[in-house]
């Protein structure tokens, strides 16, 4: 499809909430459905109107009984999705983080196994891996991590102590990359998962935590795995 500039001007709560009327959304409160265009933001909101416009959707008619009101409850709704899934994905979360050390800790019997480049099977993303590890010590003002560095002459903290301050992104990664694939099938197993699931598993869990760090959508969402 030929690209083309972008010609789409500002448009103000005001007149928002009149082009939404316009269209066939019932607006009962036209000062409060401002308030929200204000504080939330059209943009935002835009994604729970979509499913109440009348096919075909380009025309931006909206279907019968449509209402701003209807498009409020859905967003609360997502809201208190996202604040349950986050709940739920804490657990989950600390329970790979607890296996991953565990398990690669003793079968490799290092504990500075995930910074050591001969555990891990592509090279490259080891090295990129190791980059996020770097920043996130520089960046971490946790007492343990500081008391290490002061005591001890490693380069790196041992697995506990960096599976503490790694985003789960990179636990992932470190997973997906580990050389030896009974390492893998052993912590998969914690979860009663075989190696492929469990990473694919991981990886819909961390896009969805992702979700609920930035208030994103969750609500309707369509994740797609990238190979």
């Amino acid at each position: 499809m030929p690209q083309r500039s972008f010609i789409k001007s500002y448009s103000s709560p005001h007149e928002l909430v009149s082009l939404l009327k316009n269209r066939g959304l019932v607006i009962d409160d036209v000062e409060m459905a401002e308030h929200y265009l204000t504080m939330v933001g059209y943009y935002r909101l835009s994604a729970y109107m979509h499913p109440f416009l009348a096919f075909p959707k380009t025309e931006h008619r909206y279907k019968p009984d449509s209402s701003f009101k209807k498009v409020m409850a859905i967003y609360r709704f997502d809201k208190e999705l996202r604040l349950f899934i986050f709940n739920e994905i804490e657990k989950i979360e600390i329970a790979v983080r607890s296996a991953l050390v565990n398990v690669g800790s003793e079968m490799n019997g290092d504990p500075f196994w995930m910074t050591n480049p001969n555990l891990f099977k592509d090279r490259v993303k080891f090295n990129k891996t190791l980059e996020l590890i770097d920043v996130e010590i520089k960046r971490s003002n946790e007492d343990f991590i500081n008391h290490f560095y002061k005591v001890y002459s490693n380069p790196y903290p041992p697995a506990w102590m960096l599976a503490e301050v790694l985003p789960f992104g990179v636990i992932t990664n470190i997973y997906s990359n580990i050389k030896d694939n009974k390492i893998k099938k052993n912590i998969s197993k914690i979860f009663d998962l075989q190696v492929a699931p469990f990473q694919s598993w991981l990886t819909i869990v961390t896009l969805t935590r992702n979700n609920c760090c930035h208030h994103s959508r969750l609500w309707n969402k369509r994740f797609t795995l990238l190979h």
